[in-house]
């Protein structure tokens, strides 16, 4: 049976476009790597579209190629605003139908505030200039837009209670987090669900995970660990997942439970009783 595809995001089209032209111009991606002074490997990340060449390379793969800037120029359109392992994550977010998250240990962060966001970034180095956070806290809540449209993606969200009770930025913060996800389930633009800390192990204890469904492409699915993700369209790997994620949903509260839940601990931390 033929394997359906997920959907092209335009790092992989430049990728594709490398391809073309380095074929057309006769040459091997060892004879491409010797003129652009990197690695054959590097040449193959590039074409696949997991890597995005360095100015310098772009400029010398148009040297090789004969393309008059015309990867330079192409470049520039497709620099990342995020970490490399997460920048073809975040192209496919936009492109996706429905999209499943789980938080094990943080909201996930498409549904981050923008002091919740500012929290977790600052905890994530032992320095850090202010600058610097200012800028991924516009580029993390930015994802967000996407749900400007009341029906699509639709959104299931998944957390563990540990995900509430976890005091990340203070009690406002909290509480203003909190508030947001309780009034996105409230006027249906989320689907909620919350695994108890009662409910002891379940499929999900070990990571967090993002799947995402296309209109005409297969399901993938995304796990993130510490300065590292791993974006997977295996078929057996996405329905492996995707019944893990079932699993996981079937032994949490009801989505009026869960916003009844979120809303009560939010509450809460208003008033300082956490």
């Amino acid at each position: 049976m033929k394997r359906e595809h997920r959907p092209r995001t335009p790092r992989q089209k430049y990728g594709e476009e490398l391809k073309i032209r380095r074929i057309a111009a006769g040459l091997t991606q060892e004879a491409l790597s010797e003129r652009v002074v990197c690695s054959p490997t590097l040449i193959s990340h590039f074409e696949a579209g997991r890597r995005l060449p360095k100015p310098d390379d772009a400029q010398r793969i148009d040297q090789a190629l004969g393309t008059d800037g015309f990867f330079v120029r192409w470049l520039e359109d497709l620099e990342s605003k995020f970490a490399e392992y997460f920048a073809v994550t975040a192209e496919l977010e936009s492109l996706a139908t429905e999209i499943r998250l789980y938080g094990l240990s943080l909201i996930p962060g498409l549904l981050q505030t923008d002091d919740y966001a500012r929290a977790v970034l600052r905890t994530a180095s032992p320095n850090y200039r202010e600058e610097d956070i200012d800028r991924r806290v516009v580029n993390r809540i930015g994802r967000a837009r996407i749900l400007d449209n009341p029906l699509e993606p639709v959104v299931w969200t998944l957390l563990d209670e540990a995900v509430l009770r976890r005091r990340i930025g203070g009690p406002r913060v909290m509480a203003e987090q909190l508030h947001k996800i309780a009034d996105m389930a409230e006027s249906g633009r989320i689907r909620l669900h919350v695994l108890p800390f009662a409910i002891g192990s379940h499929a999900l204890v070990e990571s967090m995970v993002t799947l995402m469904s296309f209109t005409d492409a297969a399901p993938v699915a995304y796990v993130e660990g510490l300065r590292t993700g791993n974006l997977m369209d295996d078929p057996a790997v996405v329905s492996a997942c995707r019944s893990a994620y079932d699993l996981a949903v079937g032994d949490a509260v009801s989505h009026q439970e869960s916003l009844a839940l979120v809303r009560a601990t939010a509450e809460e931390f208003d008033h300082g009783q956490h």
